[in-house]
């Protein structure tokens, strides 16, 4: 019978070190609903709101949050950060209605001696103090050592010293922060393998920033190594790189670490993701693990094809653990088998001779970097179809649009009309006005006249959130009946165009 599964805490920092990000700052309300969600739909063991003493919207901030915490009994999981400083922090704490402090130390001798410039005694002193008052007003305290990383590489022995000082205070946890990012994951699984063994008696988080890339990996190694808990941030915000991202954490733990657990709820990740880039203002990256735009998108042919015969480019890494939806590109890398994977989730089905005329308009648009939706697809082979029905005996063989700022716009045109080329110039009230007008003087030179143009309307594909496509619908009248032509292009005059040639065509 195999071990029951390791629990590990989760702590959830977006709140404090996620609004160091430059240029973020989460209004009180914001950060109500963001702490809320952390704890109620992702079921993140504990959260760290706020820095104490930090402004006064800080303040109204955190009592907001312990006031709900307080109604609904997560109190106890909701955390800040104080600072060695006598009784400020603590009376913030009081004032703001916060029972559990991480009180921000020194990790490192090389902070201590040139930030502070004290000895470890009188700082161990010092910190004792503000534990015991903290205690004595009925709060929890963590300790964090800050660069701790920088203080196991450079000076181990202060680490030890501190550690030993610790255990025999009344804290909760001590949490080992990656200051700078700088740890590889060979000197995590070393430092904190070395730390647990040596202190089995203590709690230690393990908090990873990402200045090197490394913070997710630097987690998956320190819960091999024995942290007892891993602090994050959504879409791995924090200051400069920020912190190890809490979606990429997540879904690392669960799938290579089957001797752990967490309760976090992986099908929240992606609508609480979204939520923080909207209050924050910062974009997620297209690419980000799991809740990047792309990153459950497959473009190239070849591996649609793979996925509809046999799902051989599926991995565990699925997109419905994270309540997402796998998608297929389209554009010039689409094969046949994306675009049969699109046309499916829309429940169109095509023959083979319209399937290839819909896949080569589409590798068209692609190689003119245009961005293919979905959304699409139905106004591509309506276009198609409605193309192969004409029979095309007249074409716009070329044409040279202008627009210049205090100059009537003008065309010159190059038509082709059973074989017989044809070029004309002239001005009008736009461009498309005057590309008709140089159609008519082909024409009047025929002694043909063209229909009347009733309504001309644009649009482009609804929910299609794409820049590819531009529907122009125009309605005609050539005395005897009303008829209507469309063209499908990225450009709305040219796709006027298109619905002209079709148009012209039809007469």
């Amino acid at each position: 019978m195999s071990p029951a599964p390791r629990y590990i805490e989760i702590m959830d920092t977006t709140l404090r070190d996620g609004e160091q990000t430059s240029g973020v700052s989460f209004s009180p309300p914001e950060k109500l609903t963001i702490a809320q969600l952390l704890l109620v739909e992702l079921k993140v063991d504990r959260i760290e709101i706020a820095s104490a003493r930090v402004s006064e919207g800080e303040l109204a901030a955190v009592k907001a949050i312990t006031k709900w915490a307080k109604a609904n009994n997560f109190l106890d999981r909701i955390e800040v950060l104080t600072f060695v400083d006598g009784d400020v922090s603590v009376k913030w704490m009081q004032e703001a209605g916060a029972k559990v402090m991480n009180l921000l130390t020194k990790g490192s001798l090389n902070h201590l001696t040139h930030q502070l410039k004290k000895k470890p005694e009188q700082h161990f002193e010092e910190v004792a103090a503000v534990i015991a008052l903290g205690k004595k007003k009925g709060l929890e305290c963590n300790v964090y050592l800050e660069d701790w990383s920088n203080g196991m590489r450079h000076s181990k022995e202060y680490v030890f010293q501190y550690l030993d000082f610790l255990q025999g205070l009344p804290i909760k946890r001590v949490m080992l922060p990656d200051t700078l990012g700088i740890l590889i994951p060979s000197e995590v699984t070393e430092y904190i393998s070395e730390i647990v063994q040596r202190y089995p008696d203590l709690h230690f988080d393990f908090h990873a920033h990402n200045d090197y890339d490394l913070g997710t990996a630097n987690v998956l190694e320190g819960v091999r190594a024995g942290a007892h808990g891993i602090h994050l941030t959504v879409n791995g915000m924090g200051e400069r790189a920020g912190n190890a991202p809490l979606a990429s954490a997540i879904a690392v733990l669960n799938d290579f670490l089957p001797s752990v657990k967490t309760f976090v709820n992986e099908a929240s990740l992606y609508r609480v993701s979204k939520l923080v880039e909207t209050f924050s203002g910062v974009r997620i990256p297209a690419n980000k693990p799991v809740v990047g735009e792309n990153v459950f998108t497959q473009t190239a042919g070849i591996h649609a094809d793979g996925d509809k015969k046999n799902k051989l480019y599926f991995s565990d890494l699925m997109p419905e653990r994270f309540g997402r939806q796998r998608k297929y590109a389209l554009g010039k890398t689409s094969g046949k088998a994306n675009i049969e994977n699109n046309l499916q989730q829309l429940g169109i089905q095509l023959s083979d001779p319209d399937l290839k005329l819909v896949t080569q308009r589409i590798i068209e648009l692609g190689d003119r970097k245009e961005v293919v939706t979905q959304a699409d697809l139905p106004y591509i082979i309506s276009d198609i179809l409605d193309s192969k029905t004409i029979q095309e005996k007249v074409r716009v063989e070329n044409y040279v649009l202008t627009h210049s700022k205090s100059l009537r716009p003008s065309v010159t045109v190059k038509l082709s009309v059973n074989g017989e080329v044809f070029e004309e110039h002239a001005q009008g009230d736009g461009q498309y006005d005057a590309f008709m007008n140089a159609l008519k003087k082909v024409y009047k030179k025929q002694k043909l006249e063209l229909p009347t143009l009733t309504d001309y309307a644009v649009r482009i594909p609804p929910g299609g959130k794409s820049d590819a496509l531009c529907e122009t619908i125009i309605t005609w009248n050539d005395g005897n009946k009303e008829f209507k032509t469309r063209g499908l292009d990225s450009d709305q005059t040219v796709s006027a165009i298109k619905a002209t040639q079709k148009m012209l065509n039809l007469i």
